[in-house]
C-alpha cells in the first residue's frame, strides 16, 4: 500500500507536523530509531525552549499547549543582554516586554514536556485519523521518482508514499540520503545546561550574559517545587575541552563554580537536576526540499542557541509546508508537485535566512576574545541600551510578532 506521506524522525517537529495534519484524511506514517516508551514518556535532557508568542499561538492552534501543564510554562517577561565582568566594567542592555504588546516577550518550556506534549497531540483521542508511528525503525536507504518516494529500512522492508519529510535533526542522515549540501559551522564551544536554584530573584528576565571567556545564559523557571526558592535553567558555553571538568565534579563543587562564574550576582547557587553537554554547530540546508521529499525543524535549519529562534523556526516550517500539504490534498492536487515543493522552499528559507545569518554573526562575534572584538561587542550593546527603536526591534523578534 502505498502511504501519503512518510515523516522521518518522531521528535517535536515530527509529531507536531504529524498532528497538523490530522484530519486532513492525509495517510501519515512516522518512523523513529528510539523506542517507544523513549518517544511515550521522554527523559530530561536539560534543554529549556525559550517559545515566542507566535509560537505559543502555534502550539494552541495544534492542540499542544494545554497538554503541557501550567506548573510547566515559565513567563519570560524581559530580556537583559550584558557584555563584560560584574562592577563598573559591565554593560547592560534590558529588552522589557512593555516594548511590545504583550505581557510577556515568551514562554519558557523544558525539552521534554514539549516531546511529551506533541506525542500526545499528535497520537492521542481527537479528530481525525491517527498517524501511525513504527519505532525502532532505521531508514537505510531512500529512492524517489516522478510517481513516489521509496524507504528502504534496516529490516529490509520497503515502504513507498507520495512524499517523504525529513524531521530528524540537523544532522539529518534523510537530508544527506537525499544528496541535499548543507553548510556546517562548528564553534568550537560546547553548552552545559542544567536546572539550579538562587536566593536572588530572576524576575522572571532571561540573561544572555557575554563575559570574558565564556557565555552565560540564565532563563526564568517557575520556583523551584521542593525549596520554594527562584529557580533557572542555567547554560554555561566554554571551549569544549573545558566542560568536562565540570561535568565531572561533585555537586557541591559544582555549586561553588557556578556561583562564581556568575560572579555571585544571584547570590548561592545550588543544582537541582542532571548536567548535560551539547557541542554548538550551525547548519544551512542549502536545499529544503528535492523530488518528493522536504525538510523541517533543524533538519531544514539547525540554529545555534544565542537568539533562541531554533525550535520556534522549526514551527513555522511546520506551519507553512503543512497548510501547503492539506490545501493542495483538499484540491485533488499532488501534495509533492515540484511547484509545492517550491513554493515551501522559497517561503520558509526566505524566513529563515535573516535570522540565520543575524545569529551566526553574533555568535561568532560574541566567541572572540581579541580586544577589537572586546569594543565592538560593548558599544554594541551600549548603543542599543540608548536606542529605543532597536530595542523594540528585538522585542519583536523576542515575541514573534515582528
Amino acid at each position: 500500500m502505498e502511504l501519503d506521506l512518510i515523516i522521518v524522525g518522531a521528535g517535536p517537529a515530527g509529531l507536531s507536523l504529524a498532528r497538523a495534519l490530522r484530519g486532513s484524511g492525509l495517510n501519515v506514517t512516522l518512523l523513529e530509531q528510539q523506542s517507544l516508551s523513549a518517544v511515550q514518556n521522554p527523559a530530561f535532557d536539560g534543554r529549556e525552549i525559550a517559545l515566542t508568542q507566535h509560537s505559543a499561538a502555534l502550539m494552541r492552534q495544534l492542540g499542544l499547549w494545554p497538554l503541557l501543564g501550567d506548573a510547566n510554562i515559565a513567563p519570560l517577561k524581559d530580556a537583559l543582554v550584558l557584555d563584560g565582568g560584574v562592577g563598573s566594567t559591565q554593560s547592560r542592555m534590558r529588552i522589557s516586554h512593555s516594548l511590545s504588546p504583550k505581557a510577556e516577550l515568551g514562554f519558557l518550556v523544558a525539552n521534554h514536556h514539549i516531546r511529551r506534549a506533541a506525542y500526545q497531540a499528535a497520537m492521542g483521542e481527537g479528530a481525525g485519523l491517527a498517524p501511525t508511528l513504527r519505532c525502532g525503525e532505521q531508514v537505510t536507504g531512500i529512492r524517489t521518482d516522478a510517481q513516489s518516494a521509496r524507504l528502504t529500512l534496516a529490516s529490509g522492508e520497503t515502504l513507498q508514499a507520495r512524499l517523504v519529510v525529513a524531521a530528524d535533526s540537523r544532522h539529518s542522515s534523510t537530508r544527506r540520503a537525499m544528496g541535499i549540501a548543507a553548510d556546517m559551522h562548528d564553534y568550537g564551544r560546547t553548552m552545559l545546561v542544567c536546572n539550579m536554584t538562587h536566593p536572588q530573584p530572576h524576575e522572571e528576565t532571561a540573561w544572555e550574559w557575554f563575559d570574558h571567556g565564556q557565555t552565560l545564559a540564565l532563563l526564568p523557571m517557575n520556583l523551584d517545587p521542593a525549596s520554594g526558592l527562584p529557580r533557572s535553567s542555567v547554560v554555561l558555553t566554554l571551549p569544549h575541552q573545558e566542560i568536562q571538568p565540570l561535568l565531572d565534579m561533585d555537586e557541591m563543587a559544582f555549586n561553588r563554580a557556578m556561583t562564581g562564574r556568575f560572579g555571585g550576582q544571584l547570590g548561592d547557587m545550588h543544582l537541582t537536576s542532571t548536567r548535560h553537554a551539547y557541542p554548538l554547530v550551525g547548519v544551512w540546508a542549502r536545499r529544503l526540499v528535492a523530488q518528493r521529499f522536504a525538510a523541517v525543524g533543524d533538519a531544514a535549519v539547525g540554529m545555534h542557541p544565542v537568539t533562541a529562534h531554533g525550535f520556534n523556526l522549526g514551527l513555522r516550517s511546520i506551519d507553512t509546508l503543512s497548510k501547503a500539504l492539506v490545501q493542495a490534498h483538499q484540491g485533488g492536487q499532488d501534495i509533492a508537485s515540484p511547484q509545492l515543493l517550491e513554493r515551501y522552499h522559497q517561503t520558509h528559507q526566505r524566513a529563515a535566512r535573516g535570522l540565520y545569518m543575524a545569529t551566526h554573526a553574533v555568535a561568532t562575534l560574541y566567541t572572540r576574545e581579541h580586544v577589537p572584538a572586546r569594543w565592538l561587542r560593548r558599544g554594541m550593546v551600549e548603543l542599543g541600551e540608548r536606542f529605543t527603536p532597536f530595542k523594540r526591534a528585538v522585542a519583536a523578534s523576542l515575541t514573534g510578532l515582528g
